[in-house]
C-alpha cells in the first residue's frame, strides 16, 4: 500500500505534468527483503523512490518502468530465481520474465502502472465550438488548455492545436503548432475561408497539407457541441494512431503571442 510520503510525492509529480510509475509488490517468495504491498516511484529519469527489493531489483524495474511509460500499458514483471526461464520472456500470462540477480535467491511479482500526465489539447478562441471543446475533452481524458494573457506556450509533446476563434488570432497559433510537429493542428472555419487561411500561412507546402479545415471528422456535424465532437474524435484517432500520449520530458514551449494583444503574428499573409 502506498504511503503517506509516497502519494504526496505522486500528487506533485501530476501537478508537475511528470510522468512517473507505481511500482507494488503482489507477490514475494522467500528468502526476499521485499513484501507484498511495499511500492515504489519510478520516475522520467529513471529514479527509483520507495522499495520492492533493493538493487537486486531495482534495474529490472527501472528498464521496464521506463518501457510502461513509453507504452502507456501497465505490465507484470515476475523475478524469478536461476535455472527458470526468463531473460525477459513473456510468460502465457503476459508477465514479464526476468532473473533475480540477488544471490539470497527468492522470487517477485511487480505490477508496474504508468501514471502519464493527460495529452494536452490546446484550443484558442472564445467560439462557441471552442467552449464546446474545453467542456467535452476532459471527459476523453485530454486536457484543454486555453491563452493566457493572451499568450498560449505550444509544445510539440502537445496532442493538438484547435483554433475557433471566427478569424482572430489564427495565423500565429497555427504556424508555431505546425512548426513544432503537434500531431492535429485544425482551424474552425468553412472550407473557403480555410483554404485561404491555408495559403496565408508564411510555411512549406508540406507544413500547410498538415492543416485540418474544416477541423474534425465528417459527421454532418452542425451546433457547437456536435463540431466539438466531430473534432475531439479526429483527435482521438490521432491519439490512438500513435501521437504522443503526454508529456514525459516535457520539452520547450513557443511563445505564441495573439493579435488582439496588439503583437504582430509569426506569419504573413491575409488571413
Amino acid at each position: 500500500m502506498i504511503g503517506a510520503r509516497l502519494s504526496e510525492r505522486a500528487r506533485a509529480l501530476a501537478a508537475a505534468r511528470s510522468a512517473y510509475v507505481v511500482a507494488t509488490v503482489v507477490h514475494a517468495r522467500s528468502p526476499t527483503s521485499a513484501r507484498p504491498g511495499d511500492v515504489a516511484l519510478v520516475l522520467a529519469d529513471g529514479t527509483v523512490e520507495g522499495f520492492v527489493g533493493g538493487v537486486c531489483a531495482e534495474s529490472s524495474v527501472r528498464l521496464h518502468a521506463l518501457r510502461a511509460m513509453e507504452t502507456g500499458e501497465p505490465l507484470l514483471l515476475r523475478l524469478v530465481q536461476d535455472g527458470a526461464p526468463a531473460d525477459g520472456q513473456e510468460a502465457d500470462d503476459g508477465a514479464i520474465v526476468e532473473h533475480n540477480p540477488c544471490l539470497s535467491g527468492g522470487a517477485l511479482e511487480i505490477f508496474l502502472d504508468p501514471a502519464l500526465p493527460p495529452p494536452r489539447v490546446l484550443v484558442v478562441g472564445d467560439a462557441p465550438v471552442a467552449l464546446a471543446l474545453r467542456e467535452l475533452a476532459p471527459h476523453l481524458g485530454l486536457e484543454p488548455v486555453a491563452p493566457a494573457a493572451g499568450v498560449v506556450a505550444v509544445s510539440g509533446e502537445d496532442l493538438a492545436l484547435v483554433v475557433a476563434s471566427h478569424g482572430r488570432d489564427e495565423e500565429a497559433a497555427l504556424c508555431a503548432a505546425l512548426n513544432e510537429g503537434v500531431p492535429y493542428v485544425g482551424l474552425v472555419a468553412s472550407p473557403r475561408r480555410g483554404e485561404a487561411v491555408r495559403a496565408s500561412l508564411d510555411l512549406p507546402d508540406e507544413l500547410r497539407a498538415r492543416l485540418h479545415t474544416p477541423a474534425g471528422l465528417d459527421i454532418h456535424a452542425r451546433t457547437p457541441p456536435e463540431i466539438a465532437l466531430s473534432i475531439l474524435a479526429a483527435i482521438v484517432d490521432e491519439r490512438r494512431s500513435g501521437a504522443p500520449r503526454g508529456t514525459p520530458v516535457p520539452g520547450v514551449p513557443v511563445q505564441v503571442p495573439t493579435m488582439e494583444h496588439g503583437v504582430g503574428d509569426c506569419c504573413h499573409g491575409h488571413g
